[in-house]
């Protein structure tokens, strides 16, 4: 079957389209067509050796596809070949065919189509757990979402409007303020060239944030530490800037707030029934037109490298799918 390789820790620039053999499903676990696979800044992590895990090379990478079951193991329950599903799994969805576990995989409604299926577990699952189950979010409260252009940050721009949050969305470019505006943020802010300090005290009336969803790390993150409301949820979500930063302990001290770590994906290994919960509530909430996930463009399985490119550039507002059938 067609699949990308990564041979080597050396990024998206080597990767390759080659053949490999087809993945076995074991007991626990289904075999899908992938008809439809998303690009994360997970995967150009990985393939470039800076994640926190390292799969064994040659490895296919893609955390998350969207296809028809053809194969379920001894012990699956759940599924049965030609249902329709989307999936995850740490590697293997940029291939033809992928194998998932089954309590990683959620059936997928009659009208909803492979390309946003694929997206939405990582991000809006990244932003579910964060919001609800991390910071337990009430309506009313105000949430600043950094890289809320990207996939991660805009799904928890659209999640945090459904939960009657009032959102204030950090971006790096002002071409990305309209979209973030269309997903339900009231205020933008562009912290490549704005105050954010006084621009966070200007909309919170010098009160602070109940909630910072911080996706970029560095210098923004340090500069939230000090604009959080007493009993605030300052979550650290990602390091997209490349930095990650350090803490006075005595700025949560000084207000009360909780510094709360979110790392979905250990969550869901960790706790996989109320995650697969978790994944089939969002799959109904997108087929009831609750949540919206954007797609930035589709690309054929050749072009990964572009995508993985773009991704890697942050000029990528939602997410890219590739499409493989």
């Amino acid at each position: 079957m067609r699949a990308v390789v990564c041979n080597a820790f050396n990024g998206p620039e080597e990767l390759h389209v080659g053949e490999i053999e087809e993945p076995k499903p074991a007991a626990d676990e289904i075999l899908i067509d992938v008809h439809a696979a998303s690009v994360s800044f997970m995967d150009c992590l990985l393939v470039s050796g800076q994640y926190q895990m390292r799969p064994q090379t040659p490895f296919v990478p893609g955390t998350e596809g969207a296809g028809i079951v053809v194969a379920v193991g001894d012990k699956v329950t759940k599924f049965r070949p030609g249902d329709r599903v989307a999936c995850g799994n740490w590697t293997g969805g940029l291939a033809e065919r992928m194998v998932a576990k089954e309590r990683k995989s959620v059936l997928l409604p009659p009208d909803v189509d492979f390309e946003p299926a694929a997206t939405i577990g990582h991000i809006y699952g990244t932003a579910h757990y964060a919001l609800v189950e991390g910071a337990r979010a009430q309506p009313g409260e105000t949430v600043f979402i950094t890289g809320a252009a990207g996939g991660v940050g805009l799904a928890a721009v659209d999640l945090a409007r459904h939960l009657g949050l009032r959102v204030i969305a950090g971006v790096g470019s002002d071409d990305k303020a309209a979209l973030v505006r269309g997903y339900g943020a009231c205020e933008v802010i562009n912290y490549s060239r704005e105050d954010l300090r006084a621009r966070i005290n200007s909309a919170t009336n010098k009160e602070g944030v109940d909630i910072c969803f911080d996706n970029v790390g560095g210098t923004v993150f340090e500069q939230m530490a000090r604009l959080m409301k007493w009993g605030g949820r300052l979550m650290p979500i990602g390091f997209t800037s490349g930095q990650i930063p350090s803490l006075p302990m005595n700025l949560p001290l000084l207000k009360n707030y909780s510094i709360v770590g979110l790392f979905a994906a250990a969550w869901a290994e960790k706790f996989p029934e109320p995650a697969a919960r978790m994944h089939e509530t969002l799959m109904e909430w997108f087929a009831e037109g609750k949540i919206r996930p954007h797609i930035d463009r589709v690309l054929p399985l050749d072009e990964v490298k572009q995508a993985m490119r773009a991704v890697a550039d942050r000029t990528v507002q939602g997410r890219i799918v590739l499409k493989i059938r």
